[in-house]
């Protein structure tokens, strides 16, 4: 008994806490006092009509728009204004709806490459190529090849990233985030316009990373995935929070039917 008690505790444990979050453009109130918790190791939704500042959140949470008020903490620790780098130093990575990969880049390359972010040794050395910096070097590498097995692309590692179906390209933007060793990952539209068979397969990963204690917040269009795969949602509209719970909850919520009809309509 004492053992499911830890094992909730640690469930409900706050990783991201964001408070009164509100971002202007002009006139425009791309958020409007928007709460959220986040909490350790759990897939958590955010969905919402166009234009409802779900993709302004994510940017604000990893420091590439400061906010015109309200507060983003992390594990305790305020990131509100922090620079994109500073925030990813703090352990949270990021994939884009659009892709970001280097195209003439082979699979392998193109995780390897994110790995300089954490590289240790000075320039100098870099530029030597001492012994310690081989040594860096070869871990680098080797954990680039533990990345690619993990998310199933080692057979693909000597392809160039260009020559990859979206759906893999996908999968080795989540590889090239997960190089960062992320403690929260932000995945914007990770399967939007993918098949069936390829949505199954990036959020079968996404479930395999939040297994190994990455927690994962996730802006996605494709409903299904969303209730099939998220641990809980939380609904944006018009830059506010109109709902947030389990998705049976947020399936049988009238303001959130009303939000999609309304935009469809």
């Amino acid at each position: 008994m004492a053992s499911d008690t830890k094992m909730i505790e640690k469930k409900s444990k706050k990783v991201l806490e964001v408070r009164k979050l509100t971002k202007h453009f002009g006139g425009l109130a791309a958020l409007n006092d928007v709460d959220l918790d986040v909490s350790e190791s759990e897939i958590l939704g955010i969905i919402g009509p166009n234009g409802a500042g779900k993709s302004t959140l994510f940017n604000i949470i990893a420091g590439f728009f400061p906010p015109t008020s309200g507060t983003v903490m992390f594990k305790g620790k305020e990131l509100t204004g922090l620079r994109a780098d500073q925030v990813a130093h703090q352990g949270i990575g990021r994939t884009f709806q659009a892709s970001t990969l280097f195209k003439q880049f082979t699979v392998f390359d193109n995780v390897f490459n994110a790995f300089h972010m954490h590289y240790r040794q000075p320039p100098w050395k870099a530029l030597l190529h001492t012994r310690a910096v081989r040594q860096e070097e070869g871990t680098m590498k080797q954990k680039a090849m533990e990345i690619l097995n993990f998310t199933g692309l080692a057979s693909q590692k000597d392809k160039l990233a260009e020559n990859l179906s979206s759906g893999y390209q996908k999968i080795l933007a989540i590889s090239i985030a997960l190089a960062t060793n992320p403690k929260l990952l932000l995945l914007d539209e990770p399967v939007t316009t993918l098949s069936p068979h390829m949505v199954e397969a990036v959020m079968g990963l996404v479930t395999k990373v939040r297994d190994t204690g990455t927690t994962v917040l996730i802006i996605e269009h494709n409903m299904k995935a969303i209730m099939d795969y998220c641990d809980r949602i939380a609904v944006l509209a018009y830059g506010s929070k109109i709902a947030e719970g389990l998705p049976r909850e947020i399936g049988e919520n009238k303001e959130v039917v009303e939000a999609y009809l309304g935009v469809m309509g």
